[in-house]
């Protein structure tokens, strides 16, 4: 058994949830996550803690949605973290396993939305690559009807916690995490891509290509910035993470109008 101190503080489930209530999350309301479990400091219990003391928060009212994404459902000729060799390509296109909402883990995105995905009572949205899921009475609502040509745009979970008056939580995350961000990349001029994935069908399992708005993380973390700035933005810790506390509406309207000054990308196919 190793003798190294672990870094603290120490966070429980009574803890967390008392702390999030201090920064504002109000019971009853939706809340879009974005986590970092490592930031918090030690969490007795893990991500299945922090996902009670979000639900602990939010109560029976309240819908708590996570990011499921699942990227590396995706064409292995723009893997670049790592690359692989051209001569696994087309057997990766042949092999690769089918979205399934249910079984699908996530990639990339932390152990807290994985632990949501399986959590009881869970729903996920359809897309392959971008999926959200969410528990709470709005959940259905939220994640029904993601389209498979639109990652993160206006048939997204993204449109509709817009209109659902939801807000962001970054907890122990930058706005490099910020999803928000990308449904103003839908509403600028921007350039199209091919995206492809594996899926199922009624016809078996097919490897598909669609059209989609290439979208892109590059400066939001300034984008953040500049958008605390213009508005109200809360801020305060959550064991040793910082966390913020604002309106998806505020974000991506914010967004919509930065992106369109600042980082321009006209559109083309």
């Amino acid at each position: 058994m190793s003798t190294t101190l672990q870094a603290g503080p120490l966070c429980t489930r009574e803890s967390l949830a008392h702390e999030l209530r201090g920064l504002g999350v109000t019971p009853g309301e939706t809340l879009l996550v974005h986590s970092s479990l490592g930031s918090l400091g030690w969490v007795c219990g893990g991500a299945v803690t922090v996902v009670r003391a979000l639900l602990d928060v939010l109560g029976t009212d309240g819908t708590l949605v996570v990011p499921t994404h699942s990227g590396d459902n995706s064409d292995p000729a723009g893997w670049v973290n790592p690359p692989v060799p051209e001569s696994w390509w087309a057997d990766i296109r042949r092999s690769m396993p089918p979205y399934d909402a249910d079984l699908t883990p996530c990639f990339g995105v932390g152990i807290v939305p994985e632990t949501v995905r399986g959590w009881p009572g869970a729903v996920r949205s359809a897309h392959p690559q971008t999926s959200f899921a969410a528990v709470g009475p709005r959940a259905t609502g939220i994640t029904d009807g993601h389209a498979p040509d639109c990652r993160l745009g206006e048939r997204s979970p993204l449109a509709r916690l817009e209109a659902a008056g939801a807000r962001v939580l970054l907890l122990g995350t930058g706005y490099g995490a910020c999803t928000a961000f990308h449904l103003a990349e839908y509403r600028v001029p921007s350039p199209t891509a091919d995206n492809s994935f594996a899926v199922m069908t009624s016809g078996g399992r097919r490897w598909t290509t669609v059209r989609d708005v290439a979208i892109r993380e590059d400066r939001f973390d300034e984008l953040g910035a500049a958008f605390e700035k213009e508005h109200p933005v809360v801020r305060g810790p959550v064991g040793a993470a910082e966390a913020r506390l604002f309106p998806l509406a505020d974000a991506v309207t914010h967004a919509t109008g930065w992106l369109a000054e600042h980082r321009p990308w006209p559109a083309h196919d």
